[in-house]
């Protein structure tokens, strides 16, 4: 009997780890014959896994979804992924993740053994997560899920959405993808009323069902959709935006700018344009001065202005040099 169980484990194991098996290879990674794997995929059928199979030269066997979650078997790479990964889903700017995240960790520290346990405690205690740039709002996970659903089924919306400036406007649109950034989530949608894309605050958003029939995907607006969210992001929220060229390759620009910090373009191999945004001109200023690279200002005037007049504040604080 333990070594039917043992089996039984191992089969498990196996099937929840390739999409689909062969009754011979299963046979032949268990050490036992064919009519041996047929009955033990019985016995996890009569445990509550859906194994599906198929006849023929074809054939084979499949863990499908049931009714019910069924126990998961990890290793232990994949036990210390999940946990760190529990652990870390706080500050993820969905609704009840928190909560829900809390319990499973419980549920999988319950069981871990000792030596993953040291593991997971030794990451959690030697690292230092730094807190968000701002709190963002939360977004329902229905409303995710609904959003996500729709990008996959390509489902036209109806949505009612409220601007930054609080007026409320009702859309038809052609839902692409979510694209998450710092507590924020973001639907990048063909527009059908404006006949344009569009990046809609997901917080800020309500489905108003029915919606619309299924649509045939459009070629999106960027090949990089991150990119092109931040870049529309920082032009509707900052009033001020700089272009400024950096003496410094593009890779090297790239590793010094954060995500958040604007869009790159190359101009040769040893300089890349720099598109940034920010609350004012002087701000940018020191944005591009923290990067710590040689630079030459372009547009608009009034960015030159402000490194003119910070320059000559700078100049005056520096000592008089000795006589």
């Amino acid at each position: 009997m333990l070594e039917t169980s043992a089996r039984l484990l191992r089969l498990l194991s196996l099937l929840q780890a390739h999409r689909e098996w062969s009754g011979a290879d299963l046979a032949g990674r268990l050490g036992v014959s064919e009519r041996t794997v047929r009955r033990d995929v019985d016995r996890l059928r009569t445990l509550g896994y859906p194994v599906h199979s198929a006849t023929g030269t074809s054939g084979g066997y499949q863990l499908g979804a049931g009714a019910r979650l069924p126990p998961l078997l990890l290793d232990d790479e994949e036990a210390v992924a999940v946990a760190v990964g529990l652990q870390n889903a706080v500050g993820a700017g969905v609704e009840g993740v928190e909560e829900s995240s809390v319990r499973a960790l419980n549920k999988l520290e319950q069981v871990l053994p000792h030596r993953l346990r040291r593991r997971v405690s030794a990451l959690t205690s030697y690292t230092v997560r730094m807190p968000p740039r701002a709190e963002g709002p939360e977004v329902a996970a229905e409303t995710l899920a609904d959003l996500a659903h729709a990008c996959r089924d390509h489902q036209e919306l109806r949505i009612r959405y409220r601007a930054h400036n609080g007026d409320d406007t009702r859309r038809v649109v052609e839902p692409h993808r979510l694209v998450n950034s710092h507590r924020r989530w973001y639907l990048v949608a063909f527009d059908r009323g404006r006949e344009d894309w569009r990046t809609f605050r997901v917080d800020r958003l309500t489905l108003t069902p029915p919606h619309g029939p299924v649509f045939t995907p459009r070629r999106p607006p960027a090949e990089d959709l991150a990119a092109y969210v931040r870049e529309g992001v920082s032009s509707a929220a900052y009033p001020a935006r700089g272009s400024v060229l950096l003496h410094v390759p593009l890779e090297e620009a790239a590793e010094r700018l954060a995500s958040w910090g604007g869009s790159l373009e190359p101009v040769d191999a040893h300089s890349c344009l720099l598109e940034v945004a920010s609350y004012s001109f002087d701000a940018v200023v020191f944005h591009v001065l923290h990067l710590g690279v040689e630079f030459t200002v372009r547009e608009p005037p009034e960015l030159v202005e402000r490194v003119e007049a910070l320059r000559d504040l700078l100049t005056r604080a520096l000592p008089p040099p000795p006589n």
